[in-house]
């Protein structure tokens, strides 16, 4: 994506993962770096300097390299392994994905509240139907995402919802079209396999009388 917030139409690259020797393109993965003391780092923003090891974004893959030393054997290089290294990863992806609905939200590109959702999803203004995974499953079946794919998010908690909006919780938010939602589609892709796809279910589309 471009600073203006357009989408960037060159390919995504694709990179290996360490653990499952299979290729991919990058938003499918996590990538880590090496710290100066060669300790392993996640680098959920992709930016840090060095050689870089990719994983499946999914915990059994992450909890797989530390525990059988694949990413010492990808460094060719003794290295250090933090503990918890999966849950860490788990709550990098979601502070990435609260900030960049954040983001939408103050660009005028997200809304929250059960009656805005719903309009924008008949107004066909919504892009993605984003839902806490602790919701009342009864209320969250009242709306129904957008036609297409790549509409649904299901993966955050009420709290995390709540905190991209500036309040204490959040059941409902739709993202409109455009370059930041699709940032947020594949990161909040990345923490649905670190969490097990908690929240997914299938897209339907929306009604004016839903």
């Amino acid at each position: 994506m471009t600073r203006g917030g357009r989408d960037d139409m060159r390919e995504d690259p694709e990179r290996k993962c360490i653990v499952t020797g299979t290729s991919g393109a990058k938003a499918g993965l996590v990538r880590f770096a090496l710290g100066p003391d060669a300790q392993v780092v996640p680098d959920i923003l992709g930016r840090l300097p060095g050689r870089g090891f990719y994983v499946s974004a999914n915990r059994a893959a992450i909890e797989k390299a530390a525990a059988k030393g694949l990413f010492a054997r990808a460094a060719r290089q003794p290295v250090k392994v933090p503990e918890g290294l999966a849950d860490l990863v788990e709550a990098q992806t979601a502070r990435r994905v609260v900030d960049l609905i954040s983001l939408a939200r103050k660009a005028g590109s997200a809304v929250t509240g059960y009656e805005k959702v719903k309009d924008w999803l008949v107004k066909e203004k919504a892009r993605v139907l984003v839902q806490a995974s602790d919701g009342s499953e009864r209320g969250k079946s009242k709306l129904h995402p957008p036609g297409g794919t790549e509409t649904f998010i299901g993966c955050l908690t009420s709290e995390e919802l709540g905190l991209a909006f500036g309040r204490e919780h959040a059941i409902h938010g739709a993202l409109a079209a455009g370059g930041l939602t699709k940032r947020v589609v594949e990161e909040a892709a990345r923490l649905a396999g670190l969490r097990g796809d908690i929240g997914g279910r299938p897209a339907g589309r929306d009604t004016k009388d839903a």
